[in-house]
């Protein structure tokens, strides 16, 4: 699955309200991943993006262990992990909102750019033209969904994604103050 790729420009898309609103009807928060569940949720209150997918990331050590794991890796854990990426997909607005939030999405990659990339996926675009996706992954591994990591590459790939999420939130927070007094 192509993961990642260069953001692209905004085009007009006279769909945009009725995608919204489709998407908007199919949305189940209760199959969002736990952890990100407000997230999603307050995107979903803004008029200018919509969410397309998302996935907290999931971190799996042991053979048993459920794919969609929620569960941090131990402090102390010295094997391989098998992680499935972090991302979240947005299609955008084309208007003043929606080029200040592609934006300030861009700017959350800055935060680490070995580990989280901003861009555009084709096969989104395709569904969804001005879709934009954040993902974390270690940038050796971001064209793909998943990686096997070292033990220390793993937990620092966990504290980004923490950090990347908080940062959604923040960011989040601010539009959805924008969108109030704006």
């Amino acid at each position: 699955m192509e993961t990642f790729g260069e953001p692209m420009g905004f085009v007009k898309n006279k769909r945009y309200v009725q995608d919204r609103e489709n998407t908007l009807a199919a949305l189940y928060l209760d199959t969002i991943d736990e952890p990100i569940v407000d997230i999603v949720a307050g995107f979903a209150g803004l008029r200018h993006c919509f969410t397309l997918q998302c996935c907290y990331g999931h971190f799996v050590y042991a053979p048993e262990q459920d794919l969609r794991r929620l569960e941090p890796i131990p402090f102390d854990f010295n094997g391989l992990v098998r992680y499935r990426i972090a991302y979240i997909a947005f299609c955008l607005e084309e208007s003043r909102h929606g080029e200040t939030l592609r934006d300030s999405l861009a700017r959350i990659a800055a935060i680490s750019p070995d580990y989280i990339q901003f861009g555009s996926v084709k096969w989104f675009w395709e569904h969804c033209v001005n879709s934009y996706a954040l993902q974390v992954e270690p940038i050796a591994h971001q064209f793909k969904d998943e990686a096997i990591l070292e033990p220390v590459e793993a937990l620092q790939t966990q504290t980004v994604r923490n950090h990347f999420f908080r940062e959604l939130r923040a960011l989040l927070h601010r539009e959805m103050s924008e969108q109030v007094t704006g």
